[in-house]
């Protein structure tokens, strides 16, 4: 059996799961999440999880599996995937991977490893420089050493962050530099997709989906996973989404606003995620513009695999 893995790729709201799903019960496989936030327990409104209905048609794996204050990243997530892929080689299965965490999906493909050595005597000043002056400065000083890295990040992804600069001042060269260093050989071959929406519609989807998720009780969501004694600053919850909300639940903002900025954010998150996967040559891009193409790309994805 030849050891392929069929990955989709595309910014948020594009039919990634829908899509996923119609390939994984054609085949008779499994789904890979690379999302690096459906992997939380208890974030179910604000991250889009597939329903529990199809988590019981399609096994899913990386769903559910850590709690909000756990730790995962795009090393681990590439360990475990590959343990997964072989299982199901195994079972001569065709793994699905869907999501749209560009890192996640670059580590499986390519091999990542954060070769640079580390300094806790930097990192513990870096973490005291964050807790007195905020995540935005120290954003700032890793864009001013380290654009290309920073651009890659969120400032409220201040771990990421932390670290990127621990690995520059301790060896004077930017973390993506020990990253390209590395590539894994493997004789497994990812053929990937993306799902290409006209800008009009895919923003229309997502204002849709960002109604549905308030509708559905996003509020009361953000409040529960407050409730069991998750701290708001963990990283999970430096997600677009559940940031607003808790902005509202504090009083800062008004809740018409955090859902205009729930929106606005999900717009600049689709943005950045078609940035990094247009830079990857490697991708054939599908042209979708309604649900019945993303039925057609089934069929379109199965003939390019078995052909």
């Amino acid at each position: 059996m030849e050891r392929k893995v069929i990955v989709i790729a595309g910014p948020t709201a594009s039919g990634k799961t829908f899509l996923s799903l119609l390939l994984a019960a054609k085949l008779n496989s499994e789904i890979i999440s690379a999302d690096s936030r459906q992997i939380y327990k208890f974030l179910d409104i604000g991250t889009a999880k597939p329903a529990e209905e199809q988590l019981q048609k399609i096994k899913h794996h990386f769903i559910d599996e850590l709690f909000p204050d756990e730790d995962f990243n795009a090393s681990k997530f590439e360990e475990k995937s590959l343990t997964i892929i072989e299982n199901l080689f195994s079972e001569n299965k065709i793994p699905v991977v869907a999501g749209g965490s560009g890192l996640y999906i670059k580590a499986l493909v390519d091999g990542i490893t954060d070769s640079a050595e580390t300094n806790e005597e930097i990192r513990i000043e870096l973490n005291k420089k964050m807790e007195k002056c905020g995540k935005e400065f120290i954003y700032e000083e890793l864009k001013k050493v380290d654009p290309e890295s920073a651009a890659k990040m969120l400032p409220q992804n201040w771990k990421r962050v932390i670290r990127a600069l621990e690995v520059f001042y301790t060896t004077g060269k930017p973390i993506h530099h020990h990253h390209n260093e590395f590539k894994r050989n493997s004789d497994i071959e990812f053929i990937q997709f993306g799902l290409n929406w006209p800008r009009e519609l895919l923003y229309e989807s997502i204002d849709k989906r960002v109604d549905e998720m308030i509708s559905q009780g996003l509020v009361n969501e953000v409040k529960n996973v407050l409730s069991m004694g998750f701290e708001k600053n963990v990283n999970a919850l430096n997600t677009v989404g559940y940031k607003e909300i808790i902005s509202y639940l504090e009083n800062e903002i008004s809740l018409e606003r955090a859902i205009e900025l729930i929106k606005r954010n999900s717009r600049r998150y689709a943005k950045r995620q078609m940035t990094w996967f247009r830079a990857d040559k490697r991708i054939n891009w599908i042209e979708i513009n309604s649900k019945e193409d993303l039925i057609n790309a089934r069929d379109l994805i199965l003939k390019n695999i078995f052909c």
